[in-house]
């Protein structure tokens, strides 16, 4: 499939993560399942996580902010090419972090250039991390305005994709309620290749994998092949669309 679309625009996925590691703990199978099928896979990292997401980072002596950034953003470059997707940062802070015009304008660009079929990002409303709630917000503010036909006219206008949310860190205090849950059993193997990158975060490693053996376990509950074993969750931003009930 992937040499087919090698000659046109293939169909796209984009990342809008709040930090450098958010896109590999929640979604990174996600995104290795979709590169795998060929399509272009994009993550625009909003900050590095220099400051609140960096913990191993700050156990080392003579770590500076900066120090930080070139660390984080070595692991979510290893990371991403490890899932088969592009990566960019657009160094907006942590801890917290701000998001001005520039930065909203640079996120519509991504999703200009990106045209994707499919956004995925945080949850609305985190109260544990509120850099994930900006982040959620840019989301749906930049979606918008990447709409407008009078918004840039050297650039093309995307239609409507379908924001996902993935899955946050402790989600009943999140209100999210999975509606869907992919099987990612087929490329687990390098969302954990992918997390091992990530070593200012180690820590959380063992954490996703039982996550995702738990989602599985659900997954299969729910009317999936039992040959499901790792799933990661996923909430709608917006209604599905078809001509069948099921």
């Amino acid at each position: 499939m992937a040499a087919a679309m090698a000659d046109e625009k293939r169909p796209s996925v984009l990342v809008v993560s709040a930090h450098s590691g958010d896109f590999v703990w929640r979604a990174g199978g996600a995104l290795a399942l979709y590169a795998e099928r060929g399509y272009d896979v994009r993550i625009v990292c909003l900050s590095y996580g220099e400051r609140g997401e960096s913990q191993g980072l700050w156990r080392q002596e003579g770590m500076t902010l900066e120090k930080a950034k070139a660390g984080r953003r070595s692991e979510a470059e290893a990371a991403a090419a490890t899932l088969g997707a592009a990566i960019s940062f657009l160094d907006l802070g942590d801890y917290p972090l701000r998001i001005d015009d520039a930065g909203l304008d640079r996120i519509v660009g991504a999703m200009r250039s990106a045209q994707p079929e499919v956004l995925l990002t945080h949850v609305a409303n985190d109260p544990y991390n509120r850099d994930h709630d900006a982040a959620h917000e840019a989301t749906l503010l930049a979606r918008q305005v990447a709409q407008a036909a009078g918004h840039d006219r050297s650039t093309s206008p995307i239609g409507a994709p379908q924001v996902l949310q993935f899955e946050p860190h402790q989600p009943e205090q999140c209100g999210f309620g999975p509606d869907l849950l992919l099987d990612i059993t087929p490329v687990f193997d390098r969302k954990r290749k992918a997390m091992e990158c990530m070593g200012a975060q180690s820590h959380l490693v063992q954490y996703y994998t039982d996550l995702g053996l738990r989602r599985g376990v659900q997954a299969v509950r729910n009317g999936g092949a039992r040959s499901i074993v790792q799933a990661e969750a996923y909430q709608r931003v917006f209604p599905i669309v078809g001509d069948v009930l099921l």
